[in-house]
């Protein structure tokens, strides 16, 4: 009966381990973010570098893309995006407060959707 109870106990851990998702420690991602100027292009890549787990962060005056290298073991795009929101700038998925907006330099003062 134990044996049979410990067979049982493993082939569960064993399909759980498998379900997990794998996180990537270099996972790429390139969002849309709203600036105008160079000094929208620090201020979102400092923002984005806050963030525990970004490798790289570098934000296109012309595209207006954020390519974003992080791991995803110790944060999630979300966490970023956020964190660049928080900073003045609207994301695909996160949009600033209007505080924040309201901080920013006239010169980057963008067009809002």
């Amino acid at each position: 009966m134990k044996n049979l109870l410990f067979v049982a106990i493993i082939t569960l851990v064993g399909y759980t381990t498998q379900a997990q998702e794998k996180k990537n420690k270099n996972a790429k991602y390139e969002i849309e973010v709203n600036g105008n100027c160079d000094m929208c292009k620090k201020r979102i890549e400092k923002a984005a570098f806050s963030v525990n787990g970004v490798k790289s962060a570098t934000w296109s005056i012309e595209s207006h893309t954020l390519t974003i290298l992080l791991n995803e073991q110790k944060t999630a795009l979300k966490q970023v995006e956020n964190a660049v929101a928080k900073a003045g700038h609207d994301t695909e998925n996160s949009k600033a407060t209007e505080e924040d907006y309201a901080k920013l330099h006239h010169c980057c003062a963008y067009e809002r959707k």
